[in-house]
């Protein structure tokens, strides 16, 4: 019996998301005036919901301000959230006390967007990346010392860099070393700030195929956090759409860029460039400035910019569409 329980909880473990998001919300209280009591609430996260599956990687894009790194963000714990949970493997992080927090964040990490001011500049190569082993008492000694050269290998640099400093090296070497710490402390998931937005574009390709290899050699899932949908297709299995700091649009990468259904997203992938030089523009020209997150629309918060607003977009929350499907939109448009 005891043998069948555990074959059980081995087959619920595998179906199980890594990373689940139940009704994430994150706002930020504001002062209204150096006299004033009341507070202005900013909206950045609002009632996101997604999971995770082992191996999977799902992008994430929008415009900048619509609250994509806030998410990434609280999703790690980073930032205390407002509402809503986040579950991973199994548990609810927001109800950890500190200490049991801190063991899990080695299965939790990050890259940041910026190499050059993620990297501490008074640190050696060695240094920084094995600090998180040291912390999280993964190696020690020779061990840690054997350790570091092999995961700089692993990511494309020289061992001779281990005693160089991050001041001697280009910004596509540095989010290599940012990449190496991550990896160090051997975790299962990885929230990628738009990491390869500061880079050239011939070393963006280099950084994104050293993530899908090292995603497929160790299995590891990503939040891949971007707003060039290029790099977006590129990299992920499923993308979100992320508008005022909510999901418009979610499904399968394929199918969301070959059949876009919110009039966001189809505006978004009609300014993707095109190599074609035969190809109609066809461009969605979005009217406006995203609304400010303090004071949102009411009704569906992308009417005030949607070409095909209906008189009723104004008044009515727009309604989750397909959501059993595994691909759901909010639009009152079929």
């Amino acid at each position: 019996m005891m043998r069948q329980a555990e074959q059980q909880d081995t087959r619920e473990g595998a179906r199980r998301p890594l990373l689940e998001v139940r009704n994430l919300v994150k706002h930020y209280l504001l002062p209204r005036g150096f006299f004033s009591r009341r507070k202005d609430r900013l909206r950045a996260v609002e009632d996101v919901s997604f999971p995770i599956a082992r191996g999977e990687t799902l992008g994430l894009v929008g415009e900048s301000g619509c609250g994509k790194t806030t998410l990434g963000r609280t999703i790690l714990r980073l930032l205390p959230r407002t509402s809503g949970q986040v579950i991973f493997d199994g548990i609810e992080i927001f109800s950890l006390p500190e200490k049991e927090m801190r063991s899990l964040r080695q299965k939790m990490q990050v890259i940041f967007q910026d190499p050059f001011s993620s990297l501490n500049p008074r640190m050696t190569v060695e240094s920084i990346v094995s600090e998180g082993i040291r912390i999280h008492g993964l190696a020690r000694g020779r061990a840690l010392t054997d350790r570091v050269p092999v995961l700089l290998e692993r990511v494309g640099l020289s061992p001779d860099s281990l005693h160089r400093y991050p001041h001697e090296f280009s910004g596509g070497q540095r989010q290599r070393i940012g990449i190496a710490r991550a990896l160090g402390v051997e975790p299962d998931f990885i929230v990628c700030d738009e990491p390869v937005s500061a880079l050239d574009v011939s070393v963006q390709a280099q950084v994104l195929n050293l993530l899908m290899d090292l995603k497929s050699e160790l299995s590891l899932s990503f939040l891949f956090i971007s707003h060039d949908l290029s790099v977006v297709r590129y990299i992920s299995d499923r993308v979100a759409v992320m508008y005022l700091g909510r999901i418009v649009e979610m499904g399968e990468c394929e199918s969301l860029f070959d059949s876009p259904r919110h009039p966001y997203t189809k505006a978004l992938i009609s300014a993707i460039p095109s190599s074609d030089p035969g190809r109609k523009a066809g461009r969605i020209v979005l009217e406006g400035d995203v609304p400010s997150p303090i004071d949102p629309p009411s009704g569906c918060p992308f009417h005030p910019r949607c070409p095909e607003a209906l008189p009723q977009c104004a008044r009515d929350e727009p309604p989750l569409r397909n959501p059993s499907e595994g691909y759901f939109y909010r639009c009152v448009l079929e």
